[in-house]
């Protein structure tokens, strides 16, 4: 059989009678059952994933890697936060995880540096795990106690995805990023085109783009919903290696010639312009220079995040900016990824040109790409070159984000209004010739190393008193009356669900705090209703839950009664960490019947048991008298974990009887 570079993975991930059914049926197999060889947290999702691993009361992960990682929320405005990186430090110590300290760096980024391996598996509790697919790598992202899953040397069952081959060709123009490359694939596939999708790059124009360009296209593949993103490793993958002094973890790794794929595109990166997204979803694409941007007066301008603050974004933005000076109109604000390029950049005098143009350095960590410092001023027009620009994200809940290049923001923090490279310097072409250093800054030592596995047990596991135990569901009754606390719009975000500034992600460790705001910033009302009901049901429209894998997301209205959602469609990562939490996710079969249905409504439904096998469910409005259907697609597994209450229940029953 000739594979493709998904296929290779994950064939080389299944057990041996997976393998042979695999072969037998060419790779169209339904449901995949892999080996997972890394994980990841960060401190947002960490809590609750070391929690459901404490839980399964192993002495050590199972893994070859497990790696804890403190990005997100630096900002500790009180000890909540202090004492969850103690927490995760001491969980780290007595588990065998490795532990990278506040100011190292964002997640992804210090991962594909210094952990990623081509070839391998990582799970990630961050929907932008993906980023490692740009060496090779079958990285994907997850809830935390699927993470605990994978950490407990458990195998991670997914729907087979189908694979999408995008022959990148040509090379890219001065002043144009690969992040206008991800904002075309949006404007093509939408937020929720690539759900149970893996998109595989190839194409001679891969010659001309950097890991960290590769990168910024695998980052922003889970904004389509993907699965995951990936590209072959080739000459340029070797390099990146040996510049980070890893070479003996390079390896060669390509599809087959003549491996078929389920669908193909082509992209002309020669043909690629400068692309914006506009408020408030990553697919709303324009072009920069459209006309109706003319007058659009911008306030703040962010270059950071893990999708856009590698070493040539941020030389790239510095040379834009020499001898210049931000507009008085404008604040700009600069994340660098990792501590090791923000040495290189310092020591280059990089950092110093940039400060003499106005710009403000922020903390080594994701900051302001999800609302922890950086928020701009009440309905303020930022511009951004991070991920997401649902509403709130920024942290100011009527700001309105743009997402743009590097590039796009430099010139805009100069002239404060959308504005390309072209419009500020002469030679826009000399931008390419900014490459990734020959050798990087390596300094691991804010990776702190496990312990052995005798020191590691006398390790005392330090909590603080917001760290509270995760919450556990019962399993959904077979007949229950319920009423419907929430219907929801469209594209409703995790952001949405469970708010994501300093102040919330302080409460991260402490479900029972940070359920009081579920939905606060968009249905105000949800929280009263869903303690007054006891049990209910949301109703929701459109991709719902996409966005973070936040898990808090599924756990907090868990916790507040809900016992299942029915929706138009919804997010892949969503949908796993409901069922995770023993929350049934349901789709209209006739979506029409969404326009029926209306808060307070009263629904029942006899048959759940029955439902849960068959896949379909019919369900009584009692409040307007009519009937609908609703279907229920899950694997045989997901339904197991629906009838235990959730995935750590089903776990432990899994050890128990082993």
């Amino acid at each position: 059989m000739k594979m493709n570079l998904t296929q290779k993975i994950i064939y080389n991930h299944l057990d041996n009678e997976q393998k042979k059914i695999f072969l037998e049926k060419n790779g169209k197999v339904e449901e995949i059952d892999i080996k997972i060889d890394q994980t990841l947290t960060h401190d947002i999702t960490a809590v609750m994933a070391y929690n459901a691993f404490e839980a399964l009361e192993l002495d050590r992960v199972k893994t070859e890697k497990s790696i804890s990682y403190i990005d997100h929320n630096v900002l500790c405005t009180d000890h909540r936060t202090s004492d969850d990186h103690l927490f995760l430090k001491t969980i780290a110590q007595k588990y065998g995880i490795y532990y990278s300290t506040p100011g190292n760096g964002i997640c992804h980024s210090v991962h594909i540096s210094r952990f990623a391996i081509p070839g391998k598996t990582l799970l990630g509790a961050d929907s932008h795990t993906a980023s490692s697919g740009a060496i090779g790598m079958f990285a994907f992202g997850g809830g935390g106690v699927e993470v605990a899953r994978a950490m407990a040397g458990l195998r991670i069952k997914l729907n087979m995805p189908k694979i999408i081959k995008v022959n990148l060709i040509g090379k890219l123009n001065g002043g144009v990023n690969t992040k206008d490359i991800a904002l075309e694939l949006l404007k093509k596939y939408s937020v929720k085109g690539g759900v149970g999708k893996v998109f595989e790059y190839a194409g001679e124009g891969l010659k001309h783009l950097e890991i960290p360009q590769r990168m910024t296209i695998t980052n922003m593949g889970a904004e389509m919903g993907a699965t995951t993103s990936i590209f072959p490793t080739d000459e340029i993958t070797k390099e990146f290696f040996k510049a980070q002094n890893r070479l003996e973890d390079f390896t060669e790794f390509v599809a087959d010639e003549g491996a078929i794929y389920d669908d193909e595109i082509t992209i002309d990166m020669s043909k690629i312009i400068p692309l914006v997204a506009c408020p408030s979803q990553p697919d709303n694409i324009a072009d920069v220079n459209d006309e109706k941007f003319k007058d659009l007066k911008v306030s703040s301008v962010f270059i950071g995040s893990c999708t856009n603050a590698s070493y040539g974004d941020i030389k790239k933005a510095a040379e834009i900016l020499k001898g210049k000076k931000v507009s008085e109109d404008v604040e700009l604000t600069i994340g660098i990824s990792t501590r090791a390029i923000f040495l290189q950049l310092l020591e280059e005098g990089t950092i110093a040109e940039l400060v003499k143009s106005g710009a403000r350095i922020t903390e080594i960590a994701c900051g302001a790409c999800d609302g922890i410092g950086g928020a701009p001023v009440s309905k303020g027009i930022t511009v951004r070159t991070s991920n997401r620009n649902f509403k709130g994200r920024s942290g100011t809940v009527d700001a309105q984000i743009y997402l743009v290049s590097p590039e796009v923001a430099a010139a805009t923090a100069i002239t404060g209004k959308l504005t390309v490279a072209n419009d500020v310097m002469s030679d826009v072409e000399k931008l390419n010739n900014i490459l990734e250093p020959t050798e990087y800054v390596v300094d691991d030592s804010e990776i702190i190393k496990p312990l052995d596995l005798e020191k590691a047990k006398k390790i005392q596991i330090i909590r603080g008193d917001n760290i509270k135990p995760l919450p556990l569901n019962t399993k959904i009754p077979n007949e229950l009356t319920i009423k419907v606390s929430l219907k929801t719009k469209d594209n409703i975000s995790t952001d949405d669900i469970t708010p994501n500034d300093a102040n919330f992600s302080a409460m991260r460790s402490n479900i029972p705090e940070i359920s009081k705001y579920a939905f606060s910033r968009i249905y105000p009302d949800f929280v009263t209703r869903a303690k007054e009901y006891g049990k209910s049901v949301i109703i929701g429209g459109e991709n719902y839950g996409q966005g973070s894998s936040r898990e808090h997301a599924a756990i907090a209205p868990m916790y507040l009664g809900v016992k299942a959602v029915i929706v138009k469609s919804i997010a892949r990562i969503h949908k796993k960490n409901l069922i995770n939490h023993g929350v049934v996710p349901m789709t209209f079969k006739n979506p029409d019947d969404y326009d029926k249905i209306e808060i307070s409504d009263e629904l029942s439904w006899n048959n759940m048991d029955e439902a849960l096998e068959k896949g379909i469910i019919s369900i009584k409005n009692i409040t307007k008298n009519f009937t609908f259907e609703a279907l229920i697609e899950l694997s045989e597994e997901e339904k197991e974990i629906i009838k235990a209450g959730g995935l750590l229940p089903f776990i432990k029953e899994t050890f128990k009887e082993a």
